[in-house]
């Protein structure tokens, strides 16, 4: 399993209009499935759950969305909120499919505009309003990173420190006492290879090592 994955840079949002009715979307990186929630939750409240009256957009018919999370891609979730089955969630989840992203969360909100769409054409609408996000994004490579964590002896210092400032390492935290403790950030195909270096050094004891969200 490769520990590269494609995700966006930063939030981005696009547009989509059919038959006077109007598709709103808004992509956003995640690094869980909390994450994306909190997300969902924030659109919901702001389009459609508070009757606000001042908020252009508080008389939204639908909210949909969808998520992928993790390097495998095997975290997903969709919604059609209220749609029939089929026409507003999946579609979206398959933009993220179809740009190969993971660790997104991209929103749809729907205001009707008087025309019935259909079924073909909601799932059109939603899926050109997802793609219109991404467009919109800049898509990024990254590593997936894991936390290397460690005690040693004060007296091997000096070996240790050679260690943690390579150049695919980050110190993460360090405690210096007679008993001292590290964790150290590394793209996770090379964690294995960290530790089996750092337990090389006398009195060094891998606490463990965990991947990172």
């Amino acid at each position: 399993m490769s520990d590269f994955f494609k995700t966006l840079k930063e939030p981005s949002e696009g547009i989509y209009k059919e038959k006077m009715s109007k598709f709103l979307s808004f992509a956003h990186p995640v690094n869980t499935a909390e994450e994306a929630k909190d997300i969902i939750k924030t659109y919901q409240k702001k389009y459609f759950i508070v009757k606000d009256y001042t908020n252009k957009y508080c008389d939204a018919r639908h909210v949909c969305w969808a998520y992928m999370i993790g390097t495998n891609r095997s975290e997903f979730l969709s919604n059609d909120n209220g749609e029939p089955s089929g026409t507003a969630g999946k579609p979206i989840l398959g933009q993220i499919n179809s740009f190969e992203l993971t660790n997104v969360v991209i929103v749809v909100v729907r205001y009707f505009g008087g025309i019935k769409l259909g079924t073909s054409g909601l799932i059109v609408a939603y899926r050109e309003a997802a793609a219109e996000a991404i467009h919109n994004g800049e898509i990024i490579e990254c590593h997936e990173m894991s936390a290397v964590e460690f005690t040693f002896p004060y007296l091997s210092m000096n070996d240790v420190m050679k260690t943690a400032k390579g150049n695919d390492v980050q110190i993460l935290e360090q405690i210096f006492d007679n008993c001292c403790s590290m964790k150290l950030a590394i793209r996770s195909d090379l964690a294995e290879a960290l530790s089996k270096k750092l337990s090389d050094i006398d009195g060094v004891c891998i606490v463990g090592i965990t991947t990172m969200q």
